[in-house]
């Protein structure tokens, strides 16, 4: 299955399937790469219609060269355009006909795809990996509105998420905060932590970081929970 190029990002029709269950995929921060479509094609494989998103389509994109520049760019990202950026891709699944649409992502696009369940309408589902819970202080308020973390409460549709309890850049303890905001509210959630697992466990393009055992629990997960939220059926 192959999908078509545009502004957007990568669509992945289903190939003449009249799906009417939608799913926009984000990135990580590194953009849109050949492992997102192929992500985007697997969930396409089960039925879904994929919108894979260019994350930089309204902010641009810089050269990241390190893992120190990639969280460096990342706090200084305009949450406000990235959001508009999530909005359209909402609107074009809706447009082509999906009377349902979930959100997924990872790393930086585990962060906005929370912070888009918390902020814009259209969305019946949401899964999250590995993504950045907390801002650190001093960040520019005007462009970092809120956190994920003091997001939660406005969470609009059910939530899946995944993190691995041997991530760097997410400690546990932001985890455990986010499972407890999410008990205070009334919309339904599920926490999914690995143990043996650290950052990008998904990503099977970074040996040094993939978990196949993680991976392999993840990714079925992620399906049965957008085919029930978005009333996919089998």
């Amino acid at each position: 299955m192959s999908g078509s190029e545009f502004d957007q990002g990568y669509w992945i029709s289903g190939q003449g399937r009249d799906s009417r269950a939608g799913v926009v995929m984000i990135p990580d921060v590194w953009g849109l790469s050949d492992h997102y479509r192929s992500l985007g094609e697997g969930l396409a494989n089960e039925g879904f219609m994929v919108l894979v998103v260019d994350p930089y389509r309204k902010t641009g994109f810089q050269e990241i060269t390190s893992p120190e520049e990639a969280l460096a760019w990342i706090d200084s990202i305009d949450d406000n355009l990235m959001l508009e950026t999530l909005n359209e891709g909402i609107d074009f699944l809706h447009v082509k006909g999906c009377s349902r649409v979930g959100i997924t992502g990872f790393c930086m696009g585990g962060q906005y795809a929370l912070l888009a369940a918390c902020s814009l309408g259209g969305l019946s589902a949401c899964s999250p990996f590995y993504g950045m819970l907390r801002y650190a202080n001093g960040l520019d308020r005007s462009k970092k509105l809120r956190s994920p973390l003091e997001a939660v409460e406005d969470l609009s549709c059910p939530l899946l998420g995944f993190y691995g309890d041997q991530d760097p850049i997410i400690p546990v303890s932001d985890v455990l905060d986010l499972e407890q905001r999410l008990s205070n509210i009334e919309q339904r959630s599920s926490i999914r932590r690995y143990a043996e697992a650290g950052h990008a466990f998904m990503n099977d393009t970074r040996p040094d970081m993939y978990s196949e055992e993680a991976a392999k629990d993840a990714w079925p997960r992620l399906i049965d929970f957008m085919k029930i939220e978005l009333q996919l059926k089998s």
